[in-house]
C-alpha cells in the first residue's frame, strides 16, 4: 500500500522522466575542448543533448574527447584551429553554421600561457601582457564570430571563465589583469547583444585538482605565493583551505555549471558571474 508521500515521490519522479534534456537539439562550439575545463564542458554539454564542435589546436586531443562523446551516446565534431588566428575562427564558425543550421552557444576555455612565479617588479613587460593580449584576442575573435551567426536567429549564450577581477595574489603577473579584462568584454557582449536576444555570462571558479599542473617535486613556477619546496598537494590543500565548503570543485561540477548556464532555464541571465568558488570569492 502506498503512502500519500510515496504517491507524490513516485508523480514527481514521472515528471522529472518526461522533462527534457537541458541543451537537446542545440549546438555548441568549444573553444579549447581538448583541456580539461574545455573536455568537461563539452562532455556535459553533449550529455544534455547538445552536438558539440570541439575546437583546438591539438587535433589528437581533440579527437580522444570526441570518442568520449560519442561512446557515451552523443555527438561531437571536430576541427584543429587556432583561436588567434582570425580568418580560420571565422572559417570555422561559418562551416559550423553550414553543416548544422546554426550555433546556440559557444564556450571558451582557452589557456592564456601566463607567466608566473616573479614579482611585477621583476617580469619583463612581454611576460606581463602575454595573457592580457591572448586572452582579449582570442575572447573577442571567438565571440565575434559566433556572435554574428547568433543575431540572425535572435538568441544564443556566449560562455567565457574567468578567476575573479577582484583579487590580487602575488607573482601571478598579468593573470588577474586578464581576467579583469575578459569579464569587461564579456560585459561588453551582453550589452551589446542582449537587445538582439544573445546572453554573455562568465564562469568565476576556484582552482581544482585537475586545474593544477603536476611538475614533479615542487610547484614554484605556479606564482602562487607559496614557497619553493611546496607540492603540488601543498597548493591543492591551501586553495581548499581558502574555501567555505572546505573542497574544491570536480570537473563534473564546473562542466554541469557551463551546461545551465548555457540552457533557457536560465533565460534571464546575461553580464553576470555563475560564482562556483565554493565560497572563497564573497559576492
Amino acid at each position: 500500500m502506498h503512502t500519500p508521500n510515496q504517491d507524490r515521490a513516485n508523480q514527481q519522479h514521472k515528471q522529472w522522466e518526461k522533462q527534457e534534456m537541458l541543451l537537446e537539439n542545440k549546438n555548441a562550439v568549444v573553444y579549447g575542448g581538448s583541456g580539461s575545463v574545455g573536455g568537461a564542458g563539452a562532455r556535459l554539454f553533449a550529455r544534455e543533448g547538445a552536438k558539440v564542435f570541439l575546437a583546438g589546436r591539438t587535433l589528437a586531443t581533440l579527437e580522444k574527447v570526441a570518442e568520449e562523446i560519442s561512446a557515451a551516446g552523443g555527438v561531437a565534431e571536430t576541427a584543429q584551429i587556432d583561436a588567434l588566428d582570425e580568418e580560420a575562427v571565422e572559417k570555422h564558425a561559418n562551416a559550423v553554421v553550414e553543416k548544422a543550421g546554426g550555433i546556440d552557444m559557444s564556450f571558451n576555455a582557452i589557456t592564456n600561457d601566463d607567466v608566473q612565479g616573479k614579482p611585477l617588479a621583476e617580469m619583463p613587460f612581454d611576460d606581463f601582457a602575454r595573457p592580457i593580449t591572448k586572452a582579449m584576442r582570442n575572447q573577442f575573435l571567438t565571440a565575434r564570430a559566433v556572435a554574428r551567426h547568433m543575431v540572425k536567429r535572435g538568441s544564443g549564450v556566449i560562455l567565457m571563465i574567468t578567476g575573479g577581477d577582484r583579487e590580487a595574489v602575488p607573482t601571478i603577473g598579468g593573470t588577474v589583469v586578464a581576467w579583469a579584462a575578459i569579464e569587461t568584454q564579456c560585459r561588453q557582449w551582453a550589452y551589446e547583444l542582449g537587445p538582439q536576444g544573445i546572453r554573455a555570462v562568465w564562469r568565476h571558479a576556484t582552482d581544482l585538482p585537475e586545474a593544477i599542473p603536476d611538475t614533479g617535486d615542487t610547484v614554484a613556477d605556479l606564482g602562487t605565493g607559496f614557497g619553493e619546496d611546496t607540492t603540488r598537494e601543498d597548493v591543492i590543500a591551501g586553495t581548499r583551505e581558502e574555501t567555505r565548503l572546505n573542497r574544491l570543485p570536480t570537473l563534473a561540477e564546473l562542466g554541469n555549471v557551463a551546461a545551465f548556464i548555457a540552457s533557457d532555464r536560465v533565460s534571464a541571465m546575461t553580464a553576470t558571474l555563475a560564482n562556483i568558488t565554493f565560497g572563497s570569492f564573497l559576492d
